[in-house]
């Protein structure tokens, strides 16, 4: 007798069944009552239940089901299955073919696809665990309609499970235990079931608690690809609670990515990134403690030294927050590559030759060492620009400072230019 896995056994076989996606029905049942099959691209996570939503919206529209993979199929036969060769095509009467991890095909190979979508002779439904924005070309985009799976929620996981227990009995679990499970499920149906698959051919012999589930399963690690968008989400994450000043949030997702096995060094330069881009000015000190919290790590290594890591998240995400600076270099930068073939001022050029001198080059620079208080006023902006003013620090931390010396400074400055200083 074949061994059917549990996830295969309990698979939905109705559509008011499947459970957990609760936000695609309203997109689903109006197609559905159409009679009109769409092409559909399912984006979502391992066990959210893509391949069941395959299966179903076949059975509604009664057509025949086909099933590939991108990570066996190559060009060729993905040529042959799709024209059968020129005398006997396989798709002479529409059909629908499921293709799992579509995003394993190149460009080309996705491209083979086209003509079938365009002359109706195939619906597509393509299953992909990374954004189809990455990693699908525009012209098969246009062709699908996307539909994004979530996660399945606690209450999903928990319906799911009963399931299972109508059908294997009682799980020999004491309530803690299966709440616990549900955790390690991490919003993953096919998972679940396997974990629970694994307790029943265990064949306790008695009621088991957490503990006894924590040994005699292995603990399933995050779902995340420090290659993929999983990893950018939470790097996002944590950037944006630094920003926010929030440090219980900052060290939730600091963990959630050391936990994941993330680079510590990759996390240290987002911190100083962070220093830099959302504090700058308004705590220098917040640089050189990120840039010591990445020598800590490098003296110390790992587990001692995500502590210092920990500590600058912390210290950063309490920082006073000011991108003054970070839009002032913008703005310069801005300005500075439209108007690039503009001279300095004659006045602050050097004169290394005769000929400079002769020219003009350096006529009536003023030293600002020899001025009043060190400063001449004068103008070092290209003429024909004018002066610009780029920086504009906030009344928030060091940069209150920072702004009192650009007011004084300004007012000098006036006072330098003003016709009776001339």
């Amino acid at each position: 007798m074949m061994n059917i896995p549990l996830a295969e056994q309990l698979r939905p076989k109705e559509m008011s069944e499947w459970v957990g996606q609760e936000h695609l029905m309203q997109y689903l049942e109006p197609v559905l009552r159409s009679k009109k099959p769409h092409s559909l691209l399912l984006f979502g996570p391992p066990g959210c239940g893509k391949t069941t939503l395959a299966r179903l919206y076949a059975s509604a529209f009664r057509l025949p089901l086909h099933f590939a993979t991108a990570v066996f199929q190559s060009s060729a036969e993905l040529k042959k299955m799709l024209r059968g060769g020129q005398e006997t095509p396989l798709f002479n009467r529409q059909t629908i073919l499921f293709v799992d991890e579509i995003h394993r095909f190149n460009r080309a190979q996705q491209d083979l696809f086209l003509p079938f979508l365009e002359d109706g002779s195939l619906i597509l439904i393509g299953a992909t665990t990374e954004n189809p924005s990455f990693v699908l070309n525009n012209a098969l985009l246009s062709r699908l309609r996307t539909l994004a799976l979530k996660p399945l929620s606690q209450e999903a996981l928990e319906k799911i499970l009963e399931r299972c227990e109508k059908l294997c009995g009682p799980l020999p679990i004491d309530e803690k235990a299966k709440n616990f499970l549900l955790e390690l499920a991490q919003g993953d149906a096919r998972h679940l079931l396997n974990l629970a698959e694994n307790i029943f051919t265990a064949d306790l012999k008695e009621t088991a608690d957490s503990k006894a589930i924590a040994e005699l399963l292995q603990r399933r690690l995050p779902l995340y690809d420090k290659h993929q968008e999983g990893h950018y989400n939470l790097i996002s994450a944590l950037h944006k609670s630094i920003r926010g000043s929030d440090p219980d949030a900052a060290l939730y997702w600091l963990s959630r990515m050391l936990n994941a096995g993330e680079d510590p060094l990759f996390l240290a330069r987002r911190l100083i990134r962070a220093a830099i881009e959302d504090i700058g000015l308004a705590d220098p000190q917040a640089q050189l403690i990120a840039l010591a919290a990445r020598e800590t790590f490098e003296i110390l290594g790992s587990p001692e030294g995500e502590l210092a890591l920990a500590q600058t998240a912390v210290y950063l995400a309490l920082a006073p927050k000011s991108n003054a600076l970070y839009t002032a270099f913008g703005n310069s930068r801005e300005t500075a590559s439209k108007t690039g073939h503009l001279d300095p001022p004659q006045t602050i050029l050097n004169a290394p030759t005769k000929l400079m001198k002769e020219m003009g080059y350096g006529k009536g620079y003023l030293y600002d060492h020899d001025a009043p208080d060190a400063f001449s006023g004068q103008d070092y902006f290209p003429q024909e620009l004018g002066r610009k003013s780029f920086y504009r620090p906030l009344e928030r931390g060091f940069e209150r400072e920072m702004k009192r010396r650009i007011d004084y400074f300004s007012k000098l400055r006036g006072l330098r230019q003003s016709p009776s200083s001339l």
